[in-house]
């Protein structure tokens, strides 16, 4: 019986393991060193005054900016699925100190900490400054939770709007959007806890929208028409038969 039971518990720690289950146990992995220290897209952002800027130069990659102080642990995660959760796939990590010196995502694994597990990643900030990184963004609709409280910003890619009610958004309620060199900004003053949500369109989009409506609207006047025809035909027919009185009706 002993011997059933040892191996009983060793066929389920083997399940565990190879399924992923003690993945907290093995630290989840680590992101290798090449995806720390790639290059980004374009230049971080570093003289922003906001505690936290998001920059959307394309509609699926986002670069952000976090002001954050000397050993703050952010935990990066997105939702995957209602009630889950998963680490955000960052890359070209940088930290830059507040006497402007910059260094890559392994040196401020060293200095710092970047520690990945199965549903976040964490990192702790050395010192005083800023942490930047790149991640994966869903095109049209930007949803991040709040990493670090405070004043935030959101630069839309290129030619992106939220003037038109119906394909905008923004979350928590009162931003403030502004058109600054045909990119809008989305600004709030003061962001705690939660989430936040900006929903956009491209301008195409409105173009697409409109030639929609168009089509969708003859197709409802056709019906209209096909329909009205089909009664009068049938008001003919039975007027013909002797059902209905056309000069009563008239």
């Amino acid at each position: 019986m002993n011997r059933r039971l040892g191996l009983a518990i060793i066929a389920v720690l083997a399940l565990a393991v190879t399924g992923g289950c003690l993945g907290y146990i093995t630290g989840g992995g680590e992101i290798n060193a090449e995806t720390l220290d790639a290059e980004p897209a374009d230049p971080y952002d570093w003289n922003t005054s906001r505690n936290a800027t998001l920059t959307l130069d394309t509609g699926s990659e986002l670069q952000a900016v976090y002001n954050v102080s000397a050993d703050q642990r952010l935990r990066l995660y997105q939702p995957t699925s209602p009630g889950q959760e998963g680490p955000l796939d960052i890359s070209a990590v940088r930290f830059r100190y507040a006497n402007g010196t910059v260094i890559n995502g392994t040196d401020l694994d060293t200095r710092g900490t970047v520690d990945q597990t199965p549903d976040e990643v964490f990192v702790t900030a050395p010192a005083d400054g800023k942490l930047a990184f790149t991640a994966g963004a869903t095109p049209r609709r930007l949803t991040l939770p709040v990493f670090v409280e405070g004043s935030y910003e959101v630069i839309l890619p290129p030619d992106s709007r939220m003037d038109f009610f119906l394909f905008s958004n923004a979350v928590p309620t009162g931003a403030e959007t502004t058109l600054v060199d045909n990119r809008v900004r989305v600004t709030w003053d003061d962001v705690a806890t939660g989430s936040i949500m900006v929903q956009y369109y491209e301008r195409q989009d409105l173009t697409i929208f409109s030639i929609a409506v168009a089509v969708l609207a003859a197709i409802a006047v056709g019906g209209l028409y096909y329909y009205r025809r089909q009664i009068d035909r049938l008001h003919e027919v039975r007027v013909e038969m002797g059902l209905d009185d056309d000069e009563e009706d008239r």
